[in-house]
């Protein structure tokens, strides 16, 4: 049996995203627990040089909507990137989840060799469809994801790799 674009994407990207947001209700419940303003988390970062948790959220869902977008041929939503808070991620996560809901397995299904150009830079940059989604996309929302799981770690929120993996 085949693995289908749909396959690979649509469901990989619900459950990274699911996952996520039970990090950052974990995250939440930790600032309340210890009594400290949760934008202490929701602007903490890794290394100076690095996005704070809300813009990683933001990349993650904005990345993972483009994909699906790209795959079906659609327009790119274009969503501001105005979160601050927890609830505002959290919320962000259910507008992506519920983005997905719009869309059926056969708009993405044989997209593998569609061309999907990018600009990227100064450059535009080409790839195949199976390329754009395995190479370029889930890469970029896992990281992204990561990364916001590694900042509250980071900060002492209790989580583990159960709470990265989410329901699978």
């Amino acid at each position: 049996m085949t693995l289908s674009m749909y396959q690979a994407s649509v469901p990989l990207f619900r459950t990274l995203l699911g996952a996520l947001s039970g990090v950052l209700d974990k995250g939440a419940a930790f600032a309340e627990e210890k009594k400290f303003d949760p934008s202490v988390l929701a602007t903490a970062r890794l290394a100076p040089d690095m996005f704070p948790l809300t813009r990683q959220v933001q990349i993650a869902t904005g990345h993972s909507a483009a994909c699906i977008a790209r795959l079906a041929g659609v327009d790119v939503p274009e969503w501001p990137n105005t979160e601050t808070t927890f609830e505002e991620m959290k919320a962000r996560i259910a507008k992506t989840i519920a983005y997905f809901d719009g869309f059926k397995p056969a708009q993405i299904d044989g997209s593998e060799e569609k061309e999907i150009t990018l600009k990227m830079g100064a450059s535009n940059v080409t790839f195949t469809g199976q390329r754009y989604l395995i190479g370029f996309e889930i890469p970029n929302v896992t990281f992204h994801c990561t990364t916001a799981y590694n900042i509250l770690r980071h900060n002492g929120v209790d989580v583990g790799k159960r709470d990265f993996l989410g329901n699978y």
